[in-house]
């Protein structure tokens, strides 16, 4: 059983699903349309009301988590908590509410999230197909074929902004309707070639906003009740007519969604008109789908990460021989520092198969190119935290360590520091790790064992040893070496 926590910004919703042969059946859905984006203040901070009412919402989700036997639960945030600037305040407060950690995760990201829910829900085999989500923050684009994603990108435009900023006071013109189109379609017009018809076949709509639309154009009679461009200027020419937000009345909107669909309805057209969509086809389907099978496909060890890495590694032509090395000693080396979870297992390992690729930009200082490029990478599955811990392990390879003292709070991480520090400087000294005469311990202080012959075999051991000995004790840690016979 899987849990998928969407924190959007119009909603905080839940999903509970379980997997049963090819589908994940939804057997507890939640929803609080919080607006989380109308509480960021001009200077982009989200105002106390808004974390309050964040937090109440994730603790009322943390006690339907809690009636259910969940093997594995994951908690994403979207747009809002990407841009806001005192989302760090905010994340340990939420995380300490609905008891699980909260992943910020990238506009790309989410877009491959929302593809996998929709592919997984339509059962035609290798469809080309274009798939569209207007959210209160961003809007995704994606085009894909089967389960495949083929392109996707983020928009910095949502239903929450669009409608404060066209239709302040809920006042409905013509003039600012059009205004609304005009501003939409500048952002997508530039990314509009990959995504014309020739590319796919169906087009789908999978956000909230959408359904809405939907939902009104078929239950208000609204020409054949499908998602054309015809029907929508219908559409639009109706709110126009009532002139008012606050005077809409129609069936398929909810009042509190009624404002967001005016703004969605705006994004909508300059969509179909750019992306020349005839018809769009809603769909039951999205990113808290996607999140529960990105889960299922985890737990049956394919996970899209390694992907990710692997491409990474191919991309920037990294020496895969170096970079397997330096892993696999690494990863052993970890384990024999005894981390007290397994948080930085997969990460180490990651970070050790990349920690070359900023020889991509210079040899000089490759270990800052590289944590640059990591950090800021768009890498299919990963979260920011997650390429931010990738990116600190990356810089903290060679040079002083007081740029990253401050992780070391954290022993495991210092562990993890520690352990590929020793794989690089092993690596270039062509040591070859016996294992059985080799041991290395990190508590209070780091002691290293290593046989008396290295130094012969291997002349720039004690060298580069004597430096990592000074390293550590400019950040306050004893590192002791001792030769056995």
């Amino acid at each position: 059983m899987f849990a998928a926590v969407d924190l959007g910004s119009n909603s905080f919703r839940l999903h509970i699903g379980r997997h049963d042969g090819d589908v994940i059946r939804v057997i507890k859905s939640a929803r609080d349309p919080i607006r989380l984006a109308a509480g960021l203040d001009a200077q982009g901070n989200l105002s106390p009301a808004a974390i309050q009412s964040a937090l109440a919402c994730l603790t009322r989700f943390r006690d339907i988590l809690n009636a259910y036997p969940i093997d594995a639960i994951r908690v994403v945030a979207t747009n809002t908590v990407r841009i806001a600037q005192n989302a760090g305040a905010l994340l340990p407060a939420a995380e300490a509410a609905i008891g699980c950690p909260i992943e910020v995760i990238s506009g790309e990201e989410e877009g491959r999230l929302i593809y996998m829910g929709v592919s997984n829900s339509i059962a035609i085999p290798g469809e080309r197909r274009l798939v569209l989500d207007i959210g209160g923050g961003s809007t995704e684009v994606i085009l894909g074929r089967g389960h495949e994603v083929v392109k996707v990108e983020s928009f910095s435009i949502g239903t929450v902004k669009h409608s404060t900023t066209f239709f302040p006071n809920g006042r409905i013109t013509e003039a600012a309707f059009e205004a609304a189109i005009l501003s939409a379609r500048s952002l997508f017009e530039d990314a509009a070639p990959p995504y014309q018809p020739q590319h796919w076949r169906n087009a789908y709509g999978s956000s909230g906003t959408m359904r809405a639309i939907a939902d009104t154009i078929s239950k208000n009679g609204i020409g054949d009740g499908s998602i054309t461009l015809k029907n929508l200027t219908t559409l639009k020419q109706y709110f126009i007519q009532t002139g008012q937000i606050s005077l809409l009345d129609l069936n398929g909107i909810k009042p509190e969604r009624v404002a967001m669909v005016v703004g969605g309805l705006a994004i909508l057209i300059a969509l179909l008109q750019e992306f020349n969509i005839q018809v769009l086809h809603p769909i039951e389907a999205g990113l808290r789908m996607g999140v529960m099978w990105d889960l299922y496909l985890r737990s049956t060890k394919r996970d899209r990460r390694e992907q990710a890495v692997h491409n990474v590694v191919t991309m920037f032509h990294v020496d895969v021989s170096r970079a397997h090395r330096v892993a696999d000693m690494a990863r052993s080396l970890y384990a024999q520092l005894k981390p007290a979870t397994d948080t930085y297992v997969r990460h180490i390992y990651w970070s050790a198969l990349m920690h070359e690729v900023g020889m991509v930009v210079s040899h000089t200082g490759y270990h800052k190119h590289g944590a640059y490029m990591i950090e800021n990478a768009d890498m299919a599955g990963f979260t920011t935290r997650e390429q931010r811990v990738m990116s600190k392990l990356i810089l903290s390879q060679k040079g002083n360590l007081r740029k990253i003292s401050d992780g070391f709070v954290d022993l495991d991480f210092a562990k993890a520091v520690l352990a590929l520090r020793l794989s690089v400087t092993f690596m270039h000294s062509r040591v070859e790790l016996d294992y059985a005469d080799f041991s290395l311990k990190m508590k209070n202080k780091i002691e290293l064992e290593i046989r008396q012959d290295w130094v012969t075999l291997h002349p720039t051991v004690a060298f580069w040893l004597q430096k990592e000995i000074e390293c550590w004790r400019e950040v306050g840690v004893e590192f002791v070496v001792k030769a056995n016979v």
